[in-house]
């Protein structure tokens, strides 16, 4: 669903300051089109960069048909909000991941063409939009605890397991010890 401003979902009114998101309730993606211009300010432009954001909502949809999605809602209605927001990180690195996995895919879909420079794009969006970056940028400083997608770092890394793996085992952020 693209929206520009506001729109009403499942999950409540979504607004442009969320920037694109997946609604589980109407298993929807939500496509702020606004977003897609801030990203050249985030210096993750190029269209890669716009299918990157994409991609990753895509991973939500693919997170909530398994179930995934649903068994950490349930532990986070349980928790602290910073605890709940340290779950929450774990869930968005997987979609980063298999954002990934999906990246790896495209060379191999007919009619597809990687331009020079498109998965560097990609990596650059999954730094600009991790949350010690979006902080800095916003307020000049980060606050750990506050964090819900993972700082640049995590997010790329993830990006680039799934990129290089390409398989969703290797995408499981909640066994792993180390984010």
């Amino acid at each position: 669903m693209l929206f520009t401003g506001r729109t009403q979902t499942a999950c409540g009114r979504g607004m442009a300051a969320m920037g694109p998101f997946y609604c589980p309730q109407d298993r929807k993606i939500y496509l702020d089109l606004d977003f897609f211009e801030e990203l050249n300010r985030y210096g993750a432009s190029g269209d890669f960069a716009r299918a990157y954001v994409v991609a990753h909502e895509v991973g939500h949809h693919v997170q909530a048909l398994l179930g995934i999605e649903k068994k950490v809602s349930d532990a986070q209605s349980t928790m602290s909000e910073a605890d709940a927001n340290r779950l929450n990180v774990r869930l968005e690195l997987q979609a980063d991941c298999l954002a990934g996995i999906w990246a790896s895919a495209l060379g191999q879909l007919p009619g597809i063409t990687l331009e020079p420079g498109d998965i560097e794009r990609g990596l650059r969006a999954t730094h600009a939009l991790g949350d010690d970056m979006l902080q800095k940028q916003e307020t000049g400083t980060v606050v750990l605890d506050s964090f819900t997608h993972g700082s640049g770092d995590q997010r790329t890394r993830w990006f680039k397991r799934g990129l290089e793996t390409a398989k969703i085992e290797q995408c499981n952020t909640f066994g792993a010890s180390e984010l």
